[in-house]
């Protein structure tokens, strides 16, 4: 299939302009959320090309830390970095929204989110996805989180949700812990490329459907009372969180292969994590209900039945 360079042109500012008007409306609903905090916004450049405009928001009352960071990023990738991404050569573009949420209270689950678009060579490809990690399972907020990114996928093809949930389950997993990072959501890394103007549509119904997907849950949760042993069990958590982002995850590569912004790139971590040596939950409390949950993924979308 030849690409036609001047469609991808026009997807790249068209999907530019998305990621901003997007960061501009999360930014919004998350400090209403938070009542306190503002967003600190840096923009940068990147010396190879392109740059970015990162958001953080930090000791807020809802919100300990949260990053919305939006980049559009070009030029030479290194030779053994570029043969390991979907196209050819050594020119690329990138422009995508991430954002990562650490709320204060166990009790509102952490939530990952990120949209983008890549043109590297003859190939242009849309990836991204959003997923829920809860501290304590809450299961009417795993069906709803889900449900909601269901219907955003429905709109386009009904078999996207089912095959983008798998594909999260998949790679949202700590394969030296034997366990997933969350509950899941949606994950893609390339919708075939047979029509990149629907493909832009369905990354942008998805990436408008965060907003309705996280907001009712920490609004529902936010006020909810918690213990100490509840904190320190959020930090053991976080800790998982930290493995997966510094040892898998795929995009906190690319940003450091890429010489992209480290501060922006590594916000994404938590700001208080503790590790444990050789910790277990007690049988039978809510921790450990999570654990085996995390280590059988379930159909949220059908009400949680196991997967």
């Amino acid at each position: 299939m030849t690409l036609d360079l001047e469609k991808v042109e026009r997807l790249k500012g068209r999907m530019s302009e998305f990621i901003q008007q997007l960061q501009n409306e999360i930014c919004t609903g998350l400090e209403a959320l938070d009542g306190s905090a503002r967003f600190r916004e840096d923009a940068w450049e990147r010396a190879g090309g392109g740059g970015g405009r990162s958001r953080v928001l930090e000791g807020g009352t809802v919100l300990e830390k949260a990053g919305v960071n939006i980049s559009v990023v070009h030029g030479q990738l290194e030779e053994a970095f570029a043969s390991r991404l979907q196209g050819e050569g050594l020119h690329f573009w990138a422009g995508g929204l991430s954002l990562v949420l650490h709320p204060r209270n166990p009790h509102v689950p952490t939530v990952h989110a990120n949209f983008r678009f890549i043109h590297q060579g003859s190939k242009a490809w849309f990836g991204g996805g959003a997923d829920l990690t809860p501290y304590y399972l809450y299961d009417e907020d795993a069906v709803h989180f889900h449900r909601t990114l269901k219907a955003a996928c429905d709109q386009h093809d009904p078999s996207y949700y089912p095959k983008f949930k798998s594909t999260c389950d998949k790679y949202f997993y700590l394969r030296h812990r034997e366990e997933c990072r969350g509950i899941g959501g949606l994950f893609f890394e390339d919708l075939g490329g047979a029509d990149l103007e629907r493909e832009l549509a369905f990354v942008m119904d998805a990436g408008r459907a965060f907003l309705p997907a996280y907001l009712p849950i920490a609004e529902r949760r936010k006020h909810t009372p918690y213990t100490e042993p509840q904190r320190f069990w959020q930090e053991v958590r976080r800790g998982r969180y930290v493995e997966f982002n510094l040892v898998y995850d795929r995009g906190t590569v690319f940003g450091l292969e890429t010489k992209g912004r480290t501060e922006s790139i590594l916000m994404s971590l938590p700001p208080q994590v503790r590790w444990l040596y050789d910790h277990h939950p007690v049988p039978g409390t809510e921790e450990a209900r999570l654990l085996e949950v995390l280590r059988h993924p379930r159909d949220w979308a059908a009400g949680g039945q196991e997967g």
